[in-house]
């Protein structure tokens, strides 16, 4: 970690301005303190002024009406008793943090029983050499399921692969930065990534007040991201092989250079590894098995068979009666991840009792620590935002000023992926960057025709495709001394210059994709279109 460090100082240009310019911002966490501290400050003059903005869904009770809403000071007495008083259930009611800690408290014992490392070794070191680097493209999206193991295990081993292919080990590594994190979003299923920024998604809709019937999907996005990751597989495939390693050159330094990488990593031997695999992939079939059971069985726990019932017929359609299914699906993470553990470390040896399957989600849970606290600020600058009504106003002014310029709304969308990759250089938390536009972004788009889900699969674009490019991403110095166990002299500039090809084509590509998939009104998952139409007008009419 040393040399990654020293390696930094030496950044120049635009990259070394980056660097600098978000070494000198504070830690996210205060971040959300001087906004909340600024929020405070601004809602006061707001409410001075009169600002103010007319409900597109409430009508006033007393007028019939559209309900207009004025900005209320941080600062006057209802609020300020709301912030004390409400403390702990501002915290532990943001949505995020339940489905956050409960599909890790699964995903730890997963990997700290070492199935996820094994997964993706097994992948990997079965793949033909000519295919080499589409399997390690594609475990590394898959991998980012595994959170840390993706970096830790997965980047390092194939460097290792790729020079015992006598192919140069930087371009493994390359292939496998590019998939795990410019491919961070990408996945052909969803995952706790998923549960966290759809948690998100249903703060900012429940402070707008805009339709306090929407709830968060966490397979809002499912087929998106499938759709990511079969256009980024050729993309990260073409740019290894046809671009990054040609520069590199022929590789004659041997295939033991990094071996040290993995030795820090706990992987039983191929026969255990194997046994276990075998005992998690029954493992998997009977969550699968038992989540069919619960929507196919008498009685049906995960079907709304009444859904229908309560509304026009042209309404309703089975992913209305599906919505307990789709809800469900943060608790099967968590048994999906739990249990494929737990079978894989009984029979690879890593898991001895029942005490080890605690003391692991236990771990998961230590490991939370920093979310928690960055929780604790964003849950508060969110809710304040929706106390303030500055939320839903600056929402319903700026959705009224887009209308005003006639930009076309996939035009729109593909401005907020770039937004959303320029902030990413700065600000390296995928959630901590959602939390502090969500608020505004979410229900902007609503007003625009655009759902929450789509606001969402934007983000997403933009905050994944400059991650292997900035060097504030947690761990672009590990990458960095990957790399430099196989080339002393690769320094950070280095790094960032193998990578930024990746970077661009997938923005690129990326931001086409969503702007065709607006353009096309194609659902981004199941029950999840990519247009939005708002409730009618209603009362009772908002509390202020």
């Amino acid at each position: 970690m040393a040399e990654a460090r020293t390696a930094t100082s030496t950044q120049t240009g635009i990259l070394g301005w980056v660097e600098r310019t978000g070494n000198k911002l504070p830690d996210p966490v205060f971040i959300f303190f001087y906004l909340i501290l600024a929020l405070v400050v601004v809602s006061i003059i707001a409410a001075m002024a009169g600002v103010s903005a007319l409900h597109p869904t409430a009508i006033d009770e007393a007028t019939g009406a559209a309900l207009r809403i004025d900005a209320v000071s941080l600062l006057a007495p209802e609020n300020i008793q709301r912030l004390w008083v409400e403390m702990p259930k501002t915290f532990t009611h943001f949505h995020p943090l339940g489905y956050v800690l409960v599909v890790m408290l699964g995903a730890g014992v997963a990997e700290r029983s070492g199935f996820f490392a094994a997964g993706m070794s097994k992948a990997v070191k079965s793949a033909p050499k000519a295919l080499l680097t589409p399997v390690v493209a594609l475990v590394a999206m898959i991998g980012n399921h595994a959170a840390d193991a993706g970096y830790v295990v997965l980047i390092p081993l194939a460097g290792i692969l790729f020079a015992a292919a006598g192919r140069h080990p930087l371009a493994g590594i390359a292939a496998a930065f590019a998939g795990v994190s410019g491919g961070f979003s990408a996945n052909i299923s969803p995952g706790q990534l998923d549960a966290l920024l759809f948690g998100i998604t249903e703060e900012a809709v429940g402070a707008s007040a805009l339709d306090p019937t929407w709830t968060a999907n966490i397979a809002g996005n499912w087929y998106f991201i499938t759709a990511m990751t079969v256009l980024f597989l050729p993309i990260i495939w073409y740019v290894t092989d046809k671009v990054i390693e040609p520069r590199l050159g022929p590789w004659k330094g041997g295939a033991t250079a990094g071996a040290a990488d993995t030795a820090d990593v706990a992987i039983p031997g191929d026969e255990q590894a194997s046994k276990g695999l075998r005992h998690a992939g029954l493992a998997a079939l009977f969550v699968i098995a038992l989540w069919l059971v619960m929507v196919f069985a008498p009685g049906t726990p995960l079907i709304d068979e009444a859904a229908c019932d309560t509304i026009p017929a042209a309404n309703c359609s089975i992913h209305t009666q599906l919505a307990p299914l789709y809800q469900s699906l943060v608790a099967a993470f968590f048994l999906l991840f739990l249990l494929t553990g737990w079978a894989y470390g009984r029979a690879a040896g890593t898991i001895k009792d029942h005490r080890d399957l605690v003391n692991m989600m236990a771990e998961s849970m230590k490991d939370m620590g920093y979310y928690l606290v960055l929780a604790f600020a964003a849950a508060h600058f969110v809710a304040m935002f929706g106390w303030s009504n500055l939320g839903l106003i600056t929402a319903v002014h700026g959705a009224a000023g887009i209308e005003s310029t006639g930009l076309p709304l996939p035009l729109v969308i593909g401005l907020m992926v770039l937004f959303a990759a320029l902030l990413n250089l700065f600000v390296g938390s995928a959630s901590a960057k959602w939390a502090l536009l969500a608020p505004i972004l979410v229900p902007m788009l609503m007003l625009l025709g655009i759902s929450p889900e789509g606001a969402t699969a934007a983000y997403r674009v933009g905050d994944s495709a400059t991650n292997i490019i900035t060097p504030l991403m947690v761990y672009f110095p590990l990458i960095l001394v990957f790399a430099q166990r196989w080339q002393k002299d690769f320094g950070l500039g280095s790094l960032t210059a193998m990578m930024l090809p990746y970077s661009l084509w997938l923005l690129v590509s990326g931001t086409l994709l969503i702007v065709g998939w607006v353009y096309l009104g194609i659902p981004l998952g199941p029950d999840a279109p990519v247009g939005y139409t708002l409730p009618e007008m209603a009362a009772p009419a908002i509390a202020q």
